[in-house]
């Protein structure tokens, strides 16, 4: 039955396109069709749904005690880092750093800043964390060219190559990627291993990605100036407010940094993410709208994969314990797109006895695919979220960015496994 809901839910997120089109064509249930159009919603929903079959089927205590035993860390961390890195001190200092080396980039338009911020920031995600990377990514990339109206082709692109770039530009140290975290403990993988096996690979790949999307829409960014806009962003009332005092944005700095450092610690990062809040609300002049609805939908979004995921390991496990590390790679590069792939890798590491050669092709192949849906990689849910009212009845269709990712997942794979 687990299985089942599972895989109702991956069609589901597969389907909200239609839904949101539903909202739009028949307004007297919009209601209803934006909320199965949410593909924040959908995993939580249908972990709802396993939850109410497990009390029917086996009783309170087996379904609450199933519930107590899942970890809820990441949800919870993702929605903290999501909100304290798309504050104003954050983004304005990052956006600032980046609009000033575009500018002094011999390139036209936006596509200095475009090439760096899907170059520059995934790499970043090494050390600030993968979700934060992708928040600060998508924020500059809504500020700098989702608001300027880019044709329908670029938005795509720009969504696939961020998204494949984002979960391969954590794996320089063995801390950012979640795919990486669930095993590089038990596996004894430190950052001079990172670096060496995944590092440059990861690096090298992504700047590759970030060049060839930049190079194909090159005539369409360059026509785009880089206005203050990017770096100030597009609400206007920002760049009427004073400017951020130096300690403000340290302070910003230092709790974020804390919030990286206590990663794993859920009682110690959301006291810092409460004390943000109280900085937040003591000085509302040197802050935007925070981002807590779209940072509580994606964590939402990742808790019903966790409770959604507990139920798939009978199949998974028994799965990859048949593969050789050549076909692991490519099997666990496909299972990504419809797993999360700090799952898949989480699995991975309970079978005993792999090989070195099996386990790098395993978490090679897991993050290579963790850009092909929004279900994939645990940060995608906050891209998606930011940048989604973008597109066409403001919903990313799954196909679009399977097919814009598949390039750049290919360049990856390519990087990981034949370099």
């Amino acid at each position: 039955m687990g299985a089942g809901l599972f895989a109702i839910a991956v069609l589901h997120t597969f389907s909200t396109k239609f839904f949101e089109h539903l909202a739009h064509t028949r307004p007297e249930h919009a209601g209803v069709w934006h909320l199965l159009g949410e593909v924040e919603v959908v995993f939580g929903f249908w972990a709802i749904v396993l939850i109410a079959f497990m009390l029917l089927a086996l009783g309170f205590k087996p379904a609450t005690d199933y519930l107590d035993s899942r970890n809820f860390t990441e949800p919870m961390f993702v929605f903290a880092i999501m909100v304290v890195a798309a504050s104003r001190p954050i983004l304005d200092l990052t956006r600032g750093i980046v609009t000033t080396l575009a500018r002094a980039l011999p390139l036209p338009g936006l596509v200095g800043y475009y090439l760096l911020a899907l170059s520059a920031i995934p790499l970043l995600g090494s050390f600030i964390t993968e979700p934060a990377a992708m928040t600060l990514a998508a924020l500059m990339l809504r500020d700098g060219l989702y608001t300027r109206n880019p044709s329908n082709r670029l938005k795509y692109a720009t969504l696939g190559v961020l998204f494949v770039n984002i979960s391969i530009g954590g794996t320089l140290t063995p801390f950012a990627a979640p795919p990486v975290l669930m095993v590089a403990a038990k596996w004894g993988w430190d950052l001079p291993f990172m670096l060496s096996n995944f590092g440059w690979r990861a690096a090298a790949a992504v700047a590759l990605n970030a060049a060839a999307v930049t190079v194909l829409f090159y005539r369409e960014l360059a026509r785009i100036e880089l206005s203050e806009g990017s770096a100030a962003g597009p609400n206007p009332i920002t760049r009427d407010k004073a400017g951020i005092p130096p300690a403000i944005t340290i302070f910003h700095i230092l709790l974020l940094s804390g919030v990286v450092v206590f990663a794993h610690h859920p009682a110690a990062f959301m006291g810092l993410f409460l004390l943000f809040m109280g900085v937040a609300t003591a000085y509302p002049q040197y802050q935007d709208r925070l981002i807590l609805r779209e940072g509580l939908l994606v964590a939402f979004f990742l808790a019903g994969l966790v409770v959604l995921g507990g139920q798939q390991q009978w199949w998974l496990e028994t799965l990859l314990r048949s593969m050789s590390p050549d076909t692991v790679f490519w099997a666990a590069t496909a299972l990504t797109a419809i797993t999360d792939n700090a799952a898949l890798t989480y699995l991975g590491s309970l079978v005993e006895g792999l090989s070195p050669e099996f386990k790098y092709a395993l978490v090679a192949g897991a993050v290579t695919g963790g850009g092909l849906t929004v279900i994939a990689n645990a940060p995608n849910p906050a891209g998606f979220a930011i940048l989604k009212r973008y597109f066409d009845d403001e919903a990313i269709s799954a196909a679009g960015l399977l097919a814009a990712a598949s390039l750049p997942t290919l360049v990856a794979a390519i990087a990981f496994k034949y370099l």
